[in-house]
């Protein structure tokens, strides 16, 4: 399961981020995942509280918003929507495309709990 090293790469970052802000703590961490990023949202979902166990991130909530599959057609120009294992142009069905979103993993917020001022 090489979701909790993923995890785990996660939360150093998230760390970096509370300790520039002087976090005392973290509330949430937001990602956007495509179903081409090699990561399984639901396993994901299981190894995020063992690897924010002791962190500034302990206690925190994952939030993923699953991006879609889109291609773009090397043929006829257009960008429509695939699956992942049929990367085919929704237009006009050639299997000449480039992926345009769904292969990411990106750190979209973090929500901090600051101390009091």
């Amino acid at each position: 399961m090489h979701e909790l090293s993923v995890c785990q790469a996660l939360i150093a970052q998230v760390e970096q981020i509370a300790a520039q802000h002087a976090a005392q703590g973290v509330k949430s961490v937001h990602l956007r995942l495509g179903p081409l990023s090699g990561v399984e949202p639901q396993l994901l979902q299981d190894a995020y509280p063992m690897a924010c166990a002791g962190s500034v991130a302990a206690g925190s909530v994952l939030l993923i918003d699953l991006a879609p599959l889109k291609v773009k057609c090397q043929t006829c120009g257009a960008e429509t929507q695939a699956s992942p294992n049929r990367l085919l142009c929704g237009q006009c069905g050639d299997y000449h495309t480039q992926v345009v979103s769904g292969d990411e993993m990106l750190l979209m917020s973090v929500e901090l709990i600051q101390g009091a001022a």
